[in-house]
């Protein structure tokens, strides 16, 4: 559960087998900082996520975000891979 002190980092599809989870919980961030932050903080505890940097849809707050969005502490970050037709 977020208890607003953390940033919420949300893994979906083929990235949640890629984890092992569906949601990670970061601490440490009083003030704010870029999405970029966040993305390297997340490729250095998932590493099999640094294949996909750049290819990655990313979302803060349910709104679409590119790496220089500001992240606050209690915002949540959705990681998703590209959308695919069919």
């Amino acid at each position: 559960m977020n208890d607003g002190s953390q940033i919420k980092v949300l893994f979906f599809s083929v990235f949640r087998e890629i984890t092992g989870k569906d949601e990670w919980g970061l601490s440490g961030y009083d003030g704010s900082v870029t999405l970029r932050v966040i993305l390297e903080r997340t490729f250095d505890e998932y590493p099999g996520l640094k294949e996909w940097q750049g290819k990655m849809l990313c979302a803060v707050n349910c709104e679409y975000a590119d790496e220089n969005t500001e992240v606050k502490s209690g915002d949540e970050v959705a990681l998703m891979p590209p959308v695919q037709g069919g």
